[in-house]
């Protein structure tokens, strides 16, 4: 029994047959491979997932397998290139919420379909948004006019949302910039490219940290 655990081929089993640097190269380029792939998807199609997207996906995970792990099936190798992915997408996600270009680039922009009870047929057609899905959805808001729309909004995960008209003269401050402009709260009024969200932020973090009182 003791003969046959200290068998095992430990080195085998741990170190990747590959080298470190072909094995964190692979999911790196696979994962952007597939970032451009989806990028490029519609929309709606992301939101709208069926039984065929499904089975799609599955099989995308089976045929990019090879391509990741290459002739490697080592534990150490795995984690190398889990940790390289989760890596990756920590950096995408940080690099997304800081800066709205790097956000349109990576994952678009919202989109307006309704406007005023004004459809944008150019739009609907541009990103393949049905009818019944515009409709549906401002019926799932519990309102039966289309005159009674103020916007409806194609999201960036597909979803469309939709805001009824209102006798407020308030800034719309918590539509998209690509929307409101200026009047939303997530505008690039501040330096840097941040938004004025973000900015102000940082200028109630400084305004509080000068209200502490110094340690010395």
């Amino acid at each position: 029994m003791t003969d046959t655990f200290f068998a095992i081929p430990w080195r085998q089993m741990l170190l990747p047959e590959l080298s470190w640097g072909e094995k964190l190269v692979r999911p790196l380029l696979v994962y952007l491979v597939l970032l451009l792939i989806f990028r490029l998807a519609n929309k709606r199609e992301m939101a709208s997932a069926t039984v065929f997207d499904f089975l799609i996906v599955l099989m995308i995970s089976n045929v990019v397998q090879n391509a990741m792990i290459g002739n490697d099936n080592s534990v150490l190798g795995a984690a190398a290139g889990a940790a390289i992915l989760v890596i990756l997408s920590s950096l995408l996600n940080r690099a997304t919420s800081r800066n709205v270009k790097v956000r349109a680039v990576l994952e678009g922009s919202p989109v307006l379909l309704v406007q005023e009870g004004k459809v944008e047929n150019e739009m609907m057609r541009k990103f393949d948004v049905s009818d019944n899905d515009l409709l549906a959805a401002i019926r799932k808001q519990g309102i039966i006019r289309l005159c009674d729309v103020a916007f409806a909004i194609l999201e960036l995960d597909g979803s469309i949302s939709v805001i009824k008209t209102d006798d407020d003269v308030r800034p719309h401050d918590c539509l998209p910039f690509e929307v409101a402009g200026k009047e939303s709260y997530a505008a690039e009024d501040a330096p840097k490219g941040e938004t004025r969200m973000q900015h102000e932020h940082s200028e109630h973090d400084r305004a509080k940290d000068e209200k502490q009182p110094s340690s010395c």
